[in-house]
C-alpha cells in the first residue's frame, strides 16, 4: 500500500486535482500543528519526498508556505497584543544570521549527508513536543540572567538549526524565549511567528539560489499552510494536543526510518 501511494505521488502530475487537494489539506494540518506545537514540517518533508523531490528540494521548497504561513500568525499575534516588536527583533536579528549559514550548509551538503543528518536530528528534537509547559512555568529558575550577548549567540545556533531544517527550529525558539528572555509561554509563541518570518526569507534566498525549491508544489502547498496557521492562530488545544504529539512522532520515526534504510540500501 505504501508503495503504490509513493508510486501514484510520483507519477501523478502536481496539476491533477488530487495532488492539488492532497497538497492544500497537508498544508492545512502542517499548518495547524506548526503554529500550535511545532515539528510538522517533517511531514512536509515526507510528502515531498514521496513525490519524487530530493532532501534538499524538498527543504528549500517547504520554506515559501512556511514563510506566507507565518507573515499571517505574526499579524495576528501582533493584532491581539501578544507580540512585542522590539524583543522579536532581538530574537529575529540573530536567528536571521544563523540562519544564512544553516541554509549554506543544506544547500551545498551532498544529499545523502543530509539525510543522515536529518535521520538523526528530527527523532531528538521531537522530544521536545513532550515537554509540559505548565510544569515548566513552576520550575523555572530565578537565577541572573543572561548578558545580550550570551543571549544573541544562543538565538544565532537556532538559527544555524534553523536554517538547516526548519522541523523543530520554533520549539527551540519558544523555549529559548521563554528561559532566557522571561516571557510566558503564549507570548514566546508569538516570538516565534515573528522570528520565523525574519529568518525564512533569508533561508529561502539560499534555496533559490542553488535552484533547490519547486515552485509548483510550493505555492499550491502554502495555501494550505496559510490557512492551517489561521485556523491554528485562533484555536485553543486542550485534549486534541496529546493526539497532535503523538501523530507528529509517529510520522517523525516513519520518515527517519526511510531514510536510514535508503542508506543501508545504497
Amino acid at each position: 500500500m505504501f508503495e503504490q501511494l509513493q508510486q501514484f505521488l510520483s507519477s501523478t502530475p502536481v496539476t491533477d486535482y488530487r495532488i492539488i487537494l492532497i497538497l492544500v489539506g497537508c498544508g492545512i494540518f502542517v499548518g495547524f500543528i506548526n503554529t500550535i506545537a511545532g515539528m510538522a514540517t517533517a511531514i512536509s518533508y515526507g510528502l515531498f519526498m514521496m513525490m519524487g523531490l530530493p532532501i534538499n528540494v524538498a527543504n528549500g521548497t517547504t520554506r515559501v508556505g512556511v514563510l506566507l504561513q507565518f507573515m499571517t500568525t505574526s499579524a495576528i499575534f501582533k493584532k491581539k497584543g501578544y507580540l512585542d516588536m522590539k524583543t522579536g527583533w532581538k530574537v529575529g536579528i540573530p536567528v536571521g544570521c544563523g540562519a544564512i549559514f544553516g541554509a549554506l550548509l543544506a544547500a551545498v551538503l551532498k544529499v545523502k549527508i543530509i539525510e543522515i543528518v536529518m535521520a538523526v536530528l528530527l527523532p531528538i528534537m521531537s522530544i521536545l513536543l513532550f515537554v509540559d509547559k505548565k510544569k515548566l512555568s513552576s520550575r523555572r529558575a530565578a537565577g541572573p540572567s543572561l548578558s545580550d550577548l550570551w543571549i544573541f549567540l544562543i538565538f544565532t545556533a537556532i538559527g544555524v538549526y534553523g536554517g538547516f531544517t526548519h522541523s523543530g527550529v520554533g520549539l527551540l525558539i519558544i523555549f529559548g524565549s521563554y528561559f532566557f528572555l522571561g516571557l510566558d509561554m503564549i507570548r514566546s509563541n508569538a516570538i516565534k511567528q515573528f522570528a520565523v518570518t525574519v529568518y525564512t526569507p533569508l533561508a529561502l534566498t539560499v534555496f533559490i539560489i542553488y535552484g533547490q525549491v519547486n515552485w509548483a508544489i510550493a505555492l499550491i502547498y502554502a495555501v494550505g499552510n496559510i490557512i492551517g496557521g489561521i485556523l491554528g492562530s485562533y484555536a485553543s488545544i486542550k485534549g486534541g494536543e496529546k493526539f497532535i504529539k503523538i501523530f507528529v512522532t509517529i510520522i517523525i520515526i516513519t520518515m527517519s526510518t526511510l531514510l536510514i534504510i535508503k542508506q543501508l540500501r545504497s
